[in-house]
């Protein structure tokens, strides 16, 4: 029988699961990230995306609806920290958490950025990221915020990040633009506001 997975907002009550899916698979506990994620999503700071198997907390993501760091800061919504808890993994479930993720940034902007962890940990998250059409940003690797020269020697850890971006579709504004409603008639009436509301409904 498949089970069934569902995305949906961050709840107060998934701190707790979220924080047990890290010490289970022998991290530290991350309840007071958490807590800080759940209180910049009430004050529309960050939205948390969570994946829920029939009431089983499976993973996370988070949207930034402006980048605060790396070469995209002050300019694009950014996904950021990503985890499918390790009993969950390869189901597909961080591909939907990140289509919905995409969905929502395609509401306030065209373009959708993230970065990624280098070392292999981050290795199935590297995958997803090129298989959904993410492309590098040209501006290399960087570290600790911070873009790195060319020969520098650095140790490859969680703080080794490559920005990627990924061109989203506009759906219904790029519709409403292209077409020109005037020419739609009804009942011999030129109606191209009442096409045009009906059509953003």
């Amino acid at each position: 029988m498949k089970t069934t997975c569902s995305i949906r907002k961050m709840q107060e009550s998934d701190i707790k699961d979220l924080s047990r899916g890290f010490i289970s698979q022998d991290w530290p506990s991350r309840e007071e990230i958490l807590t800080r994620y759940f209180k910049e999503q009430e004050s529309g700071e960050r939205e948390v995306l969570i994946a829920d198997l029939t009431g089983v907390v499976a993973g996370y993501i988070t949207i930034l609806p402006i980048a605060k760091q790396g070469p995209f800061a002050g300019r694009a919504p950014e996904l950021s920290d990503f985890n499918v808890f390790e009993p969950f993994q390869n189901q597909g479930i961080g591909n939907l958490l990140i289509e919905e993720a995409e969905k929502r940034v395609k509401l306030i902007s065209d373009k959708v950025t993230l970065g990624v962890g280098l070392h292999s940990g981050y290795g199935p998250a590297q995958r997803l990221y090129i298989k959904r059409g993410y492309i590098p940003d040209g501006s290399g690797v960087w570290y600790r915020n911070q873009p790195l020269e060319m020969n520098v020697t650095i140790q490859n850890n969680d703080d080794l990040v490559l920005y990627l971006s990924k061109e989203l579709e506009k759906e219904i504004a790029n519709f409403l633009e292209m077409w020109d409603f005037s020419t739609l008639w009804y009942n011999g009436k030129s109606d191209g506001k009442e096409v045009k509301r009906w059509m953003q409904n």
